[in-house]
């Protein structure tokens, strides 16, 4: 028994890729409203932050020293002193 309900040839082929290329995009633009939601979320953290008397730029910069190892942490600060001696301003 044939089904007529079921497309074929190029047609169906072509709709198919649609339909997959449509839920791509269609995933993709659901993390981005996840990815702004979280965006926003961690404003409201440093927003609470700040009212509660923090810094919010060394925050940051703590932040960002958790997300590197003790030796990378070390070659950097090593750097930044050899860079500010030879500027003058150690």
């Amino acid at each position: 028994m044939i089904d007529d309900n079921t497309p074929s040839g190029p047609d169906a082929a072509y709709r198919v890729t649609a339909d997959e290329l449509r839920q791509f995009v269609e995933r993709y633009e659901r993390l981005e409203m996840e990815k702004k939601d979280i965006a926003d979320q961690q404003k409201e953290v440093m927003a609470e932050a700040k009212g509660r008397g923090y810094d919010t730029k060394v925050l940051r910069k703590v932040i960002a020293l958790r997300k590197k190892s003790t030796d990378e942490i070390a070659e950097e600060e090593a750097v930044l002193e050899m860079y500010k001696e030879a500027l003058g301003m150690a």
